[in-house]
Order: C-alpha cells, then structure tokens, then sequence
C-alpha cells in the first residue's frame, strides 16, 4: 500500500458584483391554485412592483421572494 498524504486548503467564497443579483417574487397565497410570478427582475423595485399589482387585482397578499446572486470560491493563500 502507498502511503497517502492529504493537504487541506482552506477556501473562501464571496459575492461577486459584476454578476449581478435576480429578483423575483412568487405568489405564496394559496399556491395549489395561484402559480403567478413576478418573473426574474433586474432590480428589486420590479418584483416589488409586481407583488403589488398582484395583491390589486387578486386580493392575494402573501409572496415568497428570491433573491440570487452569484459567487466566486478562492483560495486563502
């Protein structure tokens, strides 16, 4: 058998500006029947806008909102 060595290298991962962040908002009101979504916004005032709207005209006023942004994972040196 070959002795084996393991080296560890501890990482760190942060967000990355340039890649942007996605917005959107899901109608959580009774989500067996409403499946609408605000759809992925550039900007948050967007999905915001559409949970609004949503509330207007169907009187649902609870939403899941998702926000994503990307990362990227270095090494410490």
């Amino acid at each position: 058998m070959i002795p084996s060595v393991f080296r560890f290298v501890s990482h760190t991962i942060r967000h990355v500006p340039e890649g942007g962040v996605i917005y959107e908002a899901f109608c959580a009101t009774n989500p067996s029947k409403c499946e609408e979504t605000s759809g992925p916004q550039d900007n948050q005032d967007a999905a915001q806008d559409w949970c609004l709207g949503h509330t207007g005209r169907t009187g649902h006023d609870l939403f899941r909102r998702v926000v994503t942004d990307h990362a990227r994972v270095t090494r410490n040196e």
